[in-house]
């Protein structure tokens, strides 16, 4: 059972028996904090020694937005929810690269973007719908022989990461303040949105990397149906 817009206090009965909770992430954790966190709040809530909590799609540290968790029975439906085509507003920085592909490390090159109008970004993004093949960035969680790509970039070595298939159903373009452009992203699982601020940015015959990103939407769960932490830590204190 999916917690509603308005939730209401009776749906926490269904925590043992499995539900799903709409949660946005706030920017600085990790996916599995708010796992941690609501494991925490759960068995104090329940009583229960050992509960099943989990979620569907990884979001970075420095994302916010939508995370699908998954609690008893309905930790079987991981997988299929995590499949599920997901919505991004995304905001990149045209003119400079960091080896990450965003912020979590520092600018390693700058490039010129005098040439770059609200034209060309637009016909650019045309070329980004569609079916493709995305190289992973090498600061992911991809394996690469037995190993985490990460573990490689981080000591300064290039991982051989292959190419994977995804496909971006929607690029719009919703704001154009160079050197910052804004867009609203639907795209399938599995999509790097730091590896699409790379590649948009190479196609512009420049440079980009992610500075903001928020998960608006995941299959058809809304960000706007979603609870803070604030908001869950709220209800889980309501005396029943």
């Amino acid at each position: 059972m999916l917690w509603p817009e308005k939730m209401e206090v009776n749906q926490f009965d269904k925590i043992k028996e499995g539900t799903i909770i709409l949660v946005d992430k706030p920017l600085g954790w990790t996916s599995f904090d708010v796992v941690g966190k609501l494991r925490s709040l759960i068995k104090r809530y329940t009583g229960e020694k050992s509960i099943k909590v989990g979620h569907a799609g990884t979001l970075d540290p420095l994302a916010t937005g939508l995370l699908v968790i998954c609690t008893g029975k309905a930790t079987k439906r991981v997988t299929e929810l995590t499949a599920e085509r997901k919505g991004y507003i995304a905001k990149l920085k045209i003119g400079e690269t960091t080896p990450s592909y965003d912020l979590e490390s520092q600018v390693n090159q700058s490039f010129a973007i005098s040439h770059i109008n609200i034209d060309l970004v637009e016909q650019t993004l045309k070329n980004f719908t569609g079916q493709m093949l995305q190289i992973p960035p090498i600061f992911s969680a991809k394996y690469v022989n037995g190993k985490r790509a990460y573990e490689f970039a981080r000591k300064g070595i290039t991982p051989d990461l292959q190419p994977i298939p995804i496909e971006i159903y929607k690029i719009e373009l919703l704001d154009f303040q160079m050197p910052y452009i804004t867009l609203d992203i639907s795209c399938s699982k599995g999509t790097y949105i730091r590896a699409l601020a790379r590649d948009i940015g190479q196609a512009l015959y420049s440079g980009a990397h992610l500075v903001e990103l928020r998960r608006t939407s995941s299959g058809n769960f809304r960000i706007d149906q979603a609870l803070t932490i604030p908001d869950v830590e709220y209800f889980f204190s309501i005396p029943r």
